[in-house]
């Protein structure tokens, strides 16, 4: 197949152009190149979308596979390739509400589209609502089409710094701090997404589907982390939303951060969604002990690799004042 990857040096468009140039497909990577270099095997063809110059040639794929959030964007792109089948990474973020467990594409609504280009840095809807738009785009203008909705991607290569605190903590020594044991968390394994994505394209598959790994509970999730990265168990000091708060750790992601961690009855389903359908398309999931282990590989053979959180420092103070309290609770 001749495969083209809007993108292909950064992450999981990197992880896509790689994995497709494996399995010996023809793989054009379009794209500024300013991040990186694509994949070794690849084709890299200019192209800066903010300009808005599609390049002349730039056609003729079986497939294409695109992680855009701008509108225009992927209105240009689909206009010039439309005959192809279009694979567009979505993101869970496009829907309406995150309360429901066990949610899927036909049981939670989405946001409405916002069909603008949009400064979506501060404002989270307004990353929705465009990927709203942009899955409405690929859609109604392809030939075909599967939308593929990504949770938290985690990694080699992660640039958000978000799980990599996890394998990066636990490799060390010492209490832990750590949310509620009973909250459920759901990542997926930029590798397995990416084998998906090419799967995808090699099947033509249609639909919507939910790119997200297997539910699991906390005090699981840090225990099968653990066992990527050490030999010994870790000692977790369990803390609740309301102790934590008090604490100022901030949940999700950034400076003072307990990563990974979003507070709230109101978001328990954004990563508790039903994996069942994507299995049954063709997913397939690796060991997280396995993600934790080649993660910390990568972050300690990566000068400059982004880890996000609270510092030792940080993490020692909250939890010397919990042992001062007496309670983490």
């Amino acid at each position: 197949m001749r495969i083209l990857v809007l993108g292909g040096t950064v992450f999981l468009s990197e992880a896509v152009a790689t994995e497709a140039v494996r399995r010996g497909h023809d793989v054009v990577c379009a794209c500024r190149g300013r991040s990186g270099t694509v994949p070794e095997g690849a084709e890299h063809v200019v192209l800066d979308r903010e300009a808005g110059d599609w390049p002349a040639g730039l056609t003729g794929f079986d497939a294409v596979v695109d992680v855009s959030r701008t509108p225009s964007h992927v209105r240009a792109a689909v206009a010039a390739v439309p005959d192809a089948h279009w694979v567009f990474v979505s993101t869970c973020s496009v829907y309406a509400e995150n309360a429901t467990v066990g949610g899927r594409p036909d049981t939670v609504p989405t946001l409405a589209p916002i069909t603008t280009d949009e400064d979506w840095t501060s404002s989270p809807e307004a990353y929705g609502g465009m990927k709203v738009a942009c899955e409405e785009i690929v859609r109604s203008g392809a030939a075909s089409s599967v939308v593929i909705r990504p949770g938290l991607i985690i990694g080699p290569g992660d640039p958000s710094g978000r799980f990599t605190y996890w394998p990066v903590r636990l490799a060390d020594e010492g209490p832990v701090l750590a949310p509620p044991a009973d909250d459920v968390v759901q990542t997926i394994d930029v590798r397995d997404l990416a084998d998906w994505v090419v799967t995808a394209a090699e099947q033509r598959l249609e639909g919507v589907y939910d790119g997200v790994g297997a539910p699991t509970l906390r005090a699981d999730f840090l225990d099968e982390v653990a066992r990527g990265v050490s030999d010994a168990a870790p000692q977790f000091v369990w803390a609740s939303e309301e102790a934590l708060a008090a604490r100022s750790v901030e949940p999700w992601a950034g400076p003072r951060s307990l990563p990974v961690w979003v507070p709230g009855a109101d978001d328990r389903g954004f990563m508790a969604h039903d994996v069942t359908p994507s299995l049954a398309a063709g997913l397939r999931l690796r060991p997280l002990a396995e993600s934790a282990r080649d993660t910390l590989a990568w972050v300690r053979s990566t000068p400059g690799a982004k880890v996000t959180g609270l510092t030792r420092a940080e993490e020692q103070e909250v939890l010397a004042a919990f042992a001062e309290a007496g309670a983490a609770g």
